[in-house]
């Protein structure tokens, strides 16, 4: 009998959900552990559903769905969208995550409903987040979406995988943001096309698991199929308080074969910046210091966490505990619980009396499906994810890019501004 091959982390969690010795361009069928639908693409998966001739759901509790892209809605269009999902999940029993919950990516990791060595697909592209407990996940169409709620079955083919490596010592004052930033600028937008990021090394030890959601969660801009990290004790400790489950952990093999290597000193980087209109288009900050900025947004799935917020704050009082009068601060908790983990321990209060306008956990700021909206021809420094024109809901405005602290430096002086420099 020929021994199997070593095999990637893909390769061997694809290989478990589909009962195959699966490989790289390897066509499989496999069981899905979660399946989660936004508000933003369930109303079509529904409608798959129904011509599907779907009945019933293959698991109510493992399959959920998020209110996040319009919270609140603010069209009646969009508010019978949710009113199409609540009676959905009634009557099939699926879990429902209501408006002001958070982000569907962010509940499901914060609820332990995500461990390492599961699958899991989402109709929200940046699903691929969750990849840093240690699972495969990958955002999915809507017609893969409900055949996998009647199913519980999804098809994939096996990526290739780009083996990331991440050395050197990290430097004070660099982001999770500028390390990632950095990441899939060296990787380009079509860099890693239907192909895992498998991201090890001794330097993603200095990476909390929150900060490592950052870097899963920009490898699809770089096209990336899933971004995973190992399960070590970061991911560990993330889950404990959250389950008592700690799901199977998955390793890659010594000699697994890989499409690509790629290494990242972390001792070289310094604060980055995404320039309009693509994350990818990545320079120094120190390129673009003093170009004035009208609105900061501090929030969503890469810059939403309480850690991200505690560093805008610190920020924030070392420039002197205001924001500039020319700057619209804009924040949007990730989830519910960041929300009332910040109310609780000041934080959002704080921001709130410099004139931060605070809206609804979730993804509308960022999308510009519902909060606030930038200006015609506003400059925005953002944590967001992407910067594509339009992005924010207005095609005039020119949106930045940046870590938290970048963006709260820049938010006390009014253009963009090295939080290196500040204090």
């Amino acid at each position: 009998m020929t021994a199997a091959r070593p095999k990637t982390i893909s390769e061997k969690i694809l290989s478990t959900k589909s009962g195959t010795d699966a490989y790289a361009s390897d066509i499989v069928v496999c069981d899905v552990d979660l399946v989660i639908g936004t508000d933003a693409s369930s109303p079509m998966a529904l409608a798959y559903f129904d011509k599907m001739g779907g009945q019933r759901l293959f698991d109510p509790e493992r399959v959920v769905f998020a209110l996040d892209h319009y919270s609140p809605p603010s069209t009646p269009k969009t508010a019978a969208f949710h009113d199409r999902v609540r009676a959905f999940a009634r009557q099939t029993g699926a879990r429902l995550h209501e408006v002001g919950e958070g982000i569907s990516h962010q509940i499901v990791a914060e609820q332990g409903r995500v461990l390492p060595g599961d699958l899991v697909i989402g109709a929200d592209s940046h699903t691929v987040t969750c990849g840093a407990l240690n699972v495969f996940a990958t955002g999915v169409g809507s017609s893969d979406l409900a055949a996998a709620m009647i199913t519980g079955r999804v098809w994939l083919r096996v990526p290739e995988t780009i083996a990331v490596t991440l050395v050197g010592d990290r430097p004070r004052g660099l982001a999770a943001k500028d390390a990632a930033l950095a990441l899939i600028a060296e990787l380009g937008a079509e860099g890693a096309n239907y192909q895992t990021l498998e991201i090890g090394g001794p330097g993603i030890a200095q990476f909390t698991l929150e900060e490592r959601f950052v870097f899963s969660n920009l490898a699809v801009e770089s096209g990336a199929k899933a971004a995973i990290f190992p399960a070590d004790e970061a991911v560990a400790s993330y889950l404990a308080g959250r389950t008592t489950n700690v799901g199977t952990p998955v390793g890659a093999d010594d000699g697994a074969t890989y499409a690509r290597a790629l290494t990242i000193d972390l001792s070289t980087l310094t604060p980055r910046v995404a320039i309009p209109h693509s994350p990818n288009d990545v320079v120094t900050i120190g390129r673009i210091v003093g170009t004035p900025v009208q609105m900061v947004f501090l929030g969503t799935c890469t810059g939403g966490r309480v850690p991200d917020f505690h560093e805008a704050l610190d920020v924030l009082e070392r420039a002197g505990g205001r924001v500039a009068p020319s700057v619209q601060l804009v924040v949007t908790p990730a989830s519910r619980e960041v929300y009332l983990r910040l109310i609780e321990d000041g934080t959002l209060g704080k921001l709130a009396a410099m004139g931060a306008i605070v809206t609804t956990p979730g993804c509308g700021a960022c999308c510009g499906t519902s909060g606030a909206i930038p200006g015609d021809g506003m400059t925005v420094l953002s944590t967001a994810n992407r910067n594509f024109k339009a992005r924010m809901g207005n095609a005039s405005a020119s949106i930045y890019l940046a870590s938290p602290a970048a963006c709260a430096a820049s938010a006390a002086t009014g253009r963009i501004t090295d939080p290196r420099t500040i204090g």
